[in-house]
């Protein structure tokens, strides 16, 4: 046993949601090179947003924490967190974990959401293979998703 546990120690042993864990599952199955491959191929998959978000961009909210422009929302109906995002086509890192995010928390409830550990993106092995800034951007995004739902469920 480990003496002086912290709260990173904590975080890490906190599990995924299942299609998260599912999506963490397929990187740690390939090798480094082979996950921005896969990264890109989640980037194709971002699903597009609904006419009434595309209508009013200004219901999402920017990420600053990243480099490219890139803006989420995080809507609570009867129970379920609704995730919506947008990224470049030109950004496929920071948009493959765009989609990685809406694929693995849409739908959960909002307590799910808020558990998600904060460490995802090295969950997905990806440390080596993004930059530190990327990675940034990464929890950047998560971040925001918590903090919309946190603040729609108060």
């Amino acid at each position: 046993m480990v003496h002086g546990r912290g709260i990173i120690d904590r975080v890490t042993e906190q599990t995924l949601p299942p299609v998260l864990a599912e999506i963490s599952e397929e990187f740690l199955a390939v090798g480094e090179p082979d996950r921005l491959q896969l990264l890109l191929e989640f980037s194709r998959e971002l699903p597009a947003l609904p006419t009434r978000l595309e209508e009013h961009p200004e219901l999402l909210e920017r990420v600053a924490e990243c480099q490219s422009p890139v803006f989420i929302v995080a809507e609570v109906t009867d129970g379920a967190v609704h995730l919506h995002a947008t990224a470049p086509e030109q950004a496929p890192t920071t948009r493959g974990f765009a989609s990685i995010l809406v694929q693995g928390l849409d739908g959960l409830t909002p307590q799910q959401v808020l558990d998600t550990p904060n460490d995802v993106a090295h969950r997905l092995g990806l440390a080596k293979a993004i930059s530190p800034l990327r990675l940034a951007g990464m929890s950047g995004m998560l971040a925001r998703i918590k903090r919309q739902v946190a603040a729609r469920t108060a």
